[in-house]
């Protein structure tokens, strides 16, 4: 697999190719106010008692939302009280600076939603910190050592699970991501000391009464390299020097073996827009993902239909002859993969082409299941409704690409 980083106005692009098609794709805007994972000292705004929640002031500029049970409160002995046994107006007051992280990135909306309700106008924040590497996940909040939800093999999962029991000199909080799970204990005990020492640093500036970012969450480059850890990487193509310092500060820290990978290009007619994107021939698969549907190389074809409630899914046999389990197949890693790549969240509702056999269901259930083992985002699959549709959730970390692309372009006019 190969990483591709560009810049075009302002904007930064991380792609990842294997086998001459897109798998992984990240945008950061240049207008970004609140970045997935940011760090803030906040100071609580007021208490919205309907939503058993708080408005805090993040920088100065942007207010975030922190519900009861996102609310950490550290105690005498030095463990951490989690939110939600009482009403949060009991556990923070207005003016009481906190610590926060933000679970949702922010693009700049009007002027007269500074206070906007939470229906995914205002960032939400948590107050249980999350520091991610590349193997590990650092939670100081928690003094237990676990294993991701993504390693599904019940004798795996006991195997690191004992592992990790076993590294409590050294790792305390850590959750061992998927990537990490035939990864050298070595590596992962230097990994955690590296996260541990980041928030033990982090903590010195978490004084003053005046709200300020702290330390800004991954960029697109950070993303991508920690989410394809997994991969076997070929090489990280760039095409400016402060890009190439950034993957390699990363890679120094995070990932030594990927240092030699990355490699400074220069394209021929340079300072053409998305020229590297050009010359791997992505610029129009990127074009792709902004219309609502997609096309399998059989002939079949996918709808997709976004609301404000959901998305929707539908797919088509178009020209595709084949029986219905063999397009239902196709759609199903296509469906991942544009989820994946179009970033989009929430509620989505599938509807699969008909099929009575059962077997035939469950294989497509377990194929859907496999392919969403590659989205870095969490995604649930919740099964097939009553109306014989499949239900899917999916949690994204910022705003869905067409959202983020068409607020870039909006800053640049």
């Amino acid at each position: 697999m190969d990483i591709l980083i560009e810049e075009l106005d302002g904007g930064l692009w991380a792609a990842a190719v294997e086998k001459g098609r897109l798998q992984g794709l990240e945008f950061d805007p240049p207008n970004e106010e609140v970045r997935w994972g940011s760090l803030y000292w906040a100071k609580v705004a007021r208490i919205d008692k309907s939503q058993d929640a708080a408005f805090v002031n993040l920088d100065g500029d942007n207010i975030g939302i922190l519900y009861n049970a996102d609310v950490r409160i550290k105690q005498a002995d030095g463990s951490y009280k989690k939110g939600g046994a009482e009403e949060i107006g009991k556990l923070l007051q207005p003016g009481q600076m906190v610590a926060v992280q933000a679970k949702s990135g922010f693009l700049p909306k009007g002027p007269d939603e500074l206070y906007a309700k939470a229906d995914g106008k205002t960032p939400r924040v948590s107050m249980n910190v999350v520091l991610p590497g590349r193997y590990m996940i650092y939670t100081p909040m928690d003094k237990e050592n676990r294993v991701s939800q993504r390693i599904r093999d019940k004798k795996v999962r006991e195997q690191v699970q004992a592992m990790l029991d076993s590294l409590t000199k050294d790792c305390n909080g850590c959750i061992l991501r998927a990537a990490g799970a035939n990864t050298q204990t070595d590596i992962l005990v230097r990994e955690a000391r590296i996260l541990r020492e980041s928030w033990n640093q982090i903590q010195q500036y978490l004084a003053g009464d005046e709200p300020q970012l702290i330390m800004l969450g991954p960029d697109a480059i950070q993303r991508i390299l920690s989410d394809l850890s997994s991969k076997r990487i070929r090489s990280v193509d760039v095409t400016t020097m402060d890009h190439y310092q950034l993957a390699e500060e990363w890679c120094d820290i995070y990932a030594p073996d990927l240092v030699t990978k990355i490699n400074p290009v220069e394209i021929e007619g340079g300072g053409h827009e998305f020229g590297l994107f050009e010359h791997h021939d992505l610029v129009g698969e990127i074009e792709a993902l902004m219309v609502p549907y997609a096309i399998l190389g059989s002939g079949a074809t996918v709808l997709i239909q976004e609301t404000a409630a959901l998305t929707a899914i539908d797919v088509n046999t178009a020209a595709d002859s084949r029986g219905h389990f063999a397009i239902n197949l196709d759609a199903a890693e296509e469906i991942a993969r544009q989820l994946r790549l179009r970033n989009m969240g929430g509620a989505v509702i599938i509807d699969f082409l008909r099929m009575k056999d059962k077997a035939e269901r469950d294989k497509l259930y377990k194929a859907l299941e496999d392919y969403f083992n590659e989205d870095p985002c969490t995604v649930q699959i919740h099964g097939w409704s009553n109306l014989g549709m499949m239900e899917v959730t999916r949690h994204r970390r910022t705003p869905a690409l067409a959202e983020r692309f068409e607020s870039s372009m909006g800053a640049g006019e």
